[in-house]
């Protein structure tokens, strides 16, 4: 059965489809994962983490080795703040690369532990791209590591890892990813693009639920940064020292959602792993994309930048457009989006993971229409600033 074929049931309970680039629509098997209790120290929990970290581990192919995983409570965001402020030393320098609001964030994750970095703004939706970044780390040799954002929700941009990887290694210097919309469903492959430290997050591409992000580090990386972190909590060497010797988590651990987890990636299995879920995601985007433009609507991106997690699309320029109406209506159906964060013109995303299929996006783009409808929106079509705009970024990406 091809994917197009695939019907997937509807969420239970009378749920509306999260079109968001996560928390997302999780599979009925997952939720049900978390009806056990489970005490955190006990062996049977500690079997969980084992099994946890090991196969994580498995999705980083024959580099595994190289790496170990380590869990962290909290949010993808404190998974970030974790990785910063563990290895990057004190007297070390960051460049951020930022095209949106998580490469800001991450800047100003900087700011608070009080450490030195150089920002890399692109505003909001050009990636940074190999011959800027090779630029700047000549010039500034202070610069120890590099974090990219892989993809930046803010726009649905898919940023050139392996392109800016390269350069960050023939530099000399350590990479480090923030891959949290991304991993999972798109490749990383370290024996490709030679990273010190990636992170990510339960509720993203694995279709898990929130509650706890993880760390892959380098084995040699987790040795030396020993006393580098600020925090307690945040401490990714610490939480790898305590699970090395004990199996426990150092503090309360999500256990319903380490439990769910593990079911999400039995299915991630399942479905062909890192290259079949990744195939699900983009067909999602591809007959979404076609849908919606097919009914007038303009997407930000150019093709080649578009990824398979969450489509920027311009608000129609018709004054009977009105985008909380839209969202309104489009919720009513049973499906929610999410608003948009440019701020050259009006937008709004539509996200194209979590436990959905092509059926799922025809039936999105059906709601679209049937909201146009409801509010007279003759066209679709977005304003004039939208297409200069769009022209403008396709001659900076060049």
């Amino acid at each position: 059965m091809s994917l197009s074929d695939k019907i997937f049931p509807p969420p239970k309970f009378g749920e509306p489809y999260l079109l968001t680039p996560g928390p997302l629509t999780t599979a009925y098997e997952v939720k049900e994962a978390m009806l056990k209790d489970w005490g955190s120290w006990d062996e049977d929990f500690r079997d969980l983490t084992k099994k946890l970290r090991k196969n994580l581990l498995s999705l980083l192919g024959k580099s595994k080795n190289l790496y170990d995983c380590v869990p962290i409570q909290g949010s993808g965001t404190f998974a970030v703040e974790s990785m910063l402020g563990t290895f990057i030393p004190k007297d070390g320098k960051l460049l951020v690369l930022a095209n949106g609001a998580y490469g800001l964030r991450a800047a100003q994750t900087m700011d608070y532990l009080n450490r030195d970095y150089h920002l890399l703004d692109k505003g909001d939706y050009l990636p940074p791209r190999g011959g800027e970044v090779a630029d700047i780390l000549e010039n500034d040799k202070a610069i120890t590591h590099v974090l990219v954002i892989h993809c930046e929700t803010s726009s649905g941009i898919l940023n050139p890892l392996e392109e800016i990887g390269a350069v960050v290694k023939s530099a000399g210097r350590k990479l480090l990813i923030d891959s949290m919309s991304a991993f999972g469903a798109v490749p990383v492959d370290p024996e490709k693009i030679d990273f010190e430290a990636m992170v990510s997050s339960a509720n993203k591409c694995i279709e898990g639920v929130p509650g706890f992000g993880f760390v892959f580090a380098k084995l040699s990386a987790l040795g030396a940064a020993k006393g580098n972190c600020h925090s307690l909590s945040l401490d990714v060497e610490a939480q790898w020292s305590a699970m090395e010797k004990s199996g426990q988590w150092r503090f309360t651990p999500p256990t319903h959602v380490v439990a769910a987890f593990l079911t999400a990636l039995e299915i991630h299995e399942e479905e062909g792993g890192v290259a079949g879920r990744g195939a699900r995601y983009t067909n999602n985007r591809d007959v979404m994309v076609s849908g919606m433009r097919d009914l007038g609507f303009e997407t930000l991106l150019d093709e080649r930048w578009l990824s398979p997690i969450i489509v920027t699309f311009f608000c129609p320029a018709d004054p009977a457009f009105e985008f909380k109406k839209f969202y309104d209506l489009m919720k009513s159906e049973g499906y929610i989006i999410y608003p948009g964060k440019l701020t050259v013109v009006d937008s709004f995303r539509i996200g194209c993971i979590g436990r959905m299929d092509a059926h799922v996006m025809k039936g999105v783009v059906f709601a679209a229409k049937k909201a146009l409808e409801t509010m007279d929106v003759e066209s679709a079509a977005p304003p004039e600033a939208a297409f200069l705009e769009r022209q403008r970024l396709s001659e900076l990406q060049e």
